[in-house]
């Protein structure tokens, strides 16, 4: 929780829905998804990848059903994994129905695209039987014809009015149990459309850059899109799309939301760019130390600064901290205090050591059971 003025973030008020054991909106954290891109009907290829993804912190995970194979297989993939699974519908109605039949947390549906109202009603149907939300996925890249007609392109009005036109397909229906995202890869228009929504009703809303690009220019999209959103308060649930694996997604959505103090899991690290004035080399430290912390869920804080310059004042913010020094000789901190200094070729183990002892102090003070009460006399 941020605790001075300035990094206060009020977030939009939004209903709540269910997505299996993950509750979406209201006031519930904001969840961190990904998407799989194994051949679905692999159920062992689908589950091992879910399982990296949970490893990395997911909340949710969705898998694409294109056909009655992908679908025979998610009855499998629900039972071996621990996170909810959404499954992806595009056009075929049966498939969404045999999706929640096996076991389907949520479905990702266009309801346009599902066909006849009938075929929708079926959907919904199916749905509400076997206890899954919904979600209105709209994209720039597949709006419906009269729309673009209308608006002669995609924009921030043309999404909005489609995702409100496919909600009321589900409202008019009794069905009020789903998110609705409007995404695009140009940030500007995701932006915009989201913020038009986010003022025209109170559904969740999932967010979102769509085909953002590969790992480091899609992080960049991303951050910019989704961290300008979240900074608003916009947004109950995130995917952060790269052309990368998915616990790539998973890492980067959860660093933006613990750079916005938003959620906090794991290690975070504070660290400089180095310079000629280090006295130690900060990119190798910063690089092998995000990987022999990567197992670490408990949130903490760890400065890794290179000298003097800023060092004692970053430290003064963090759990650990550590200042280059001269002679090889390295400063480290507890919070925000001077401890004892450390050798530089024993900095790197020494540094995981008092992590994973701090890490382990702050889980076992959480789970401490309270004294027990007194009886009376």
């Amino acid at each position: 929780m941020s605790y001075r003025p300035y990094q206060q973030i009020l977030r939009r008020k939004s209903r709540q829905i269910r997505v299996g054991k993950v509750l979406v909106g209201g006031d519930a954290p904001i969840s961190v998804q990904t998407m799989t891109n194994t051949p679905t009907e692999d159920a062992a290829a689908t589950i091992a990848q879910i399982r990296r993804a949970e490893l990395a912190g997911v909340d949710i995970v969705r898998v694409s059903c294109p056909d009655e194979a992908s679908t025979a297989a998610l009855k499998e993939i629900v039972h071996e994994v621990n996170v909810p699974v959404v499954a992806d519908i595009h056009f075929h109605y049966k498939r969404a129905i045999e999706a929640a039949q096996a076991g389907a947390a949520c479905l990702r549906i266009n309801p346009g695209n599902i066909g006849s109202p009938e075929r929708v009603k079926e959907v919904i149907k199916a749905a509400r039987d076997h206890g899954c939300s919904i979600r209105i996925g709209v994209n720039a890249g597949s709006l419906e014809r009269h729309l673009l007609e209308k608006y002669g392109e995609p924009n921030p009005e043309a999404l909005v009015e489609s995702a409100l036109w496919h909600a009321d397909h589900l409202l008019q229906n009794g069905f009020d149990e789903f998110k609705i995202s409007v995404k695009a890869s140009d940030v500007f228009l995701a932006v915009a459309a989201y913020q038009q929504l986010a003022e025209a009703c109170d559904h969740p809303l999932h967010i979102g850059i769509t085909e953002a690009g590969g790992k480091r220019t899609g992080t960049v999209k991303s951050s910019i899109g989704l961290g300008s959103l979240l900074w608003a308060g916009i947004g109950d649930t995130l995917r952060v799309s790269l052309s990368a694996e998915p616990e790539e997604e998973v890492h980067v959505g959860w660093d933006i939301l613990k750079s916005l103090g938003i959620r906090h899991r794991g290690v975070k690290i504070i660290s400089c760019p180095s310079c000629a004035r280090q006295g130690f080399n900060v990119i190798k430290t910063v690089e092998t130390l995000e990987e022999r912390l990567a197992h670490i869920e408990t949130p903490l804080t760890l400065s890794i600064i290179g000298c003097v310059v800023n060092g004692p004042g970053e430290a003064l913010m963090t759990d650990i901290g550590v200042t280059g020094g001269g002679n090889n000789r390295h400063m480290v901190y507890h919070a925000g205090k001077t401890d004892h200094t450390i050798q530089g070729d024993a900095m790197v183990d020494h540094i995981v050591e008092l992590v994973e002892k701090k890490a382990a102090e702050i889980a076992a003070a959480k789970i401490e059971p309270a004294a027990e009460p007194q009886a009376a006399e």
